[in-house]
């Protein structure tokens, strides 16, 4: 028999978390203090309502607005070093032994950073939480589909340098509806060039045609929640004989609407087809989550078995964006503490 206590001792993966949709809100009122920015309350429950959507957010564009608030208080070196080391103590207490980390360098630019230091401040605290904690981490760059070509293609190159140096992938994110992939083909192209692996959000404010569309054409070899592929049954079957990760999200799933209901999550039927999912936060303190309510969740409604939940955990390192080595040396250490809890053979 599952017990909460078996779902929360569990080794978990993170392969879809956004770094300015991860700040605490008590790093919030210092990081005002210290910066002299001023806020709307000084109390942490306070500042929830200002960070965290609920149940009645409309759209993945309302849903976007939070981080208005927060990324104003992520322009500074020391506050990106700071939170990156606090998204891996906050993923650590669930037990997440491999966390990747995405952020969008140019949002990040306001108070007169670099790109290079964007990432090396981000690095720098990832690094040392890695160094106190062991955990593992990756750093994924994102373009903005509201941004210029040229802003993108800055921080493809800029990514590029960091690569082996903690950065393992470039990601496009934002308004999907409004910015469909096939603007940034020319981006994309470059990271190719340039080696670097990609994921794409996709299928997630619009239909699966962008999820083909992101894997065709932007080089994609993950997709970022892909919630409505089901929609078209071609483009379902070529993710699932190319063997397109998913990195699904269930509860930010739900509040952005990319799905109307739990009813209608296809997470089960994706399983069931042979695709392969992967389990993520998204945005932990914008969606109230965390990795092990993530799979809490789903295993209370849709009826996942441990091992099935198992399963999706290694799904996840399986998906990580690693280096082979790397990766074996992790898995075998995900098997181990597997074995250990007696649900893995």
């Amino acid at each position: 028999m599952r017990t909460n206590d078996l779902l929360a001792r569990l080794p978990k993966v993170d392969l879809h978390l956004h770094l300015d949709g991860s700040v605490k809100p008590e790093t919030i009122l210092e990081l005002a203090l210290e910066q002299g920015i001023s806020l709307p309350v000084y109390d942490k429950d306070g500042l929830i309502p200002h960070m965290r959507v609920t149940d009645d957010c409309g759209s993945l564009i309302e849903y976007l607005g939070k981080f208005d608030f927060t990324t104003k208080f992520l322009q500074t070196g020391a506050a990106l070093e700071r939170v990156a080391y606090e998204v891996i103590e906050q993923s650590l207490e669930h037990n997440c032994r491999y966390v990747e980390v995405r952020f969008a360098p140019q949002l990040h630019r306001n108070m007169g950073l670099t790109l290079e230091e964007t990432f090396h401040y981000v690095t720098q605290g990832l690094k040392r939480a890695r160094s106190d904690y062991g955990t593992r981490f990756g750093v994924i760059a994102i373009c903005m589909r509201n941004h210029s070509y040229e802003d993108n293609l800055e921080v493809i190159e800029a990514a590029a340098k960091f690569v082996g140096k903690g950065v393992v992938a470039v990601d496009l994110a934002g308004d999907e509806a409004n910015y469909p992939p096939e603007f940034f083909r020319e981006v994309f192209a470059r990271s190719h060039k340039l080696g670097i692996p990609v994921t794409i959000h996709a299928g997630e404010a619009a239909g699966a045609v962008n999820v083909y569309e992101a894997v065709a054409h932007l080089g994609a070899t993950r997709i970022g929640h892909g919630v409505r592929l089901g929609e078209n049954a071609a483009i379902l079957e070529m993710i699932k004989d190319r063997r397109i990760p998913l990195e699904m999200c269930p509860i930010s799933n739900i509040q952005t609407k990319a799905v109307a209901s739990w009813e209608a999550y296809p997470i089960r039927a994706y399983l069931e087809q042979g695709l392969i999912v992967t389990i993520n936060t998204d945005n932990p303190s914008v969606s109230g989550t965390d990795i092990t309510k993530e799979y809490r969740t789903i295993a209370d409604r849709f009826a996942f078995t441990t091992p099935e939940l198992v399963k999706l955990i290694m799904n996840g390192v399986e998906a990580a964006f690693m280096e082979e080595h790397d990766k074996r040396i992790f898995r075998s250490e995900m098997e181990a503490e597997l074995i250990s809890l007696g649900v893995y053979n």
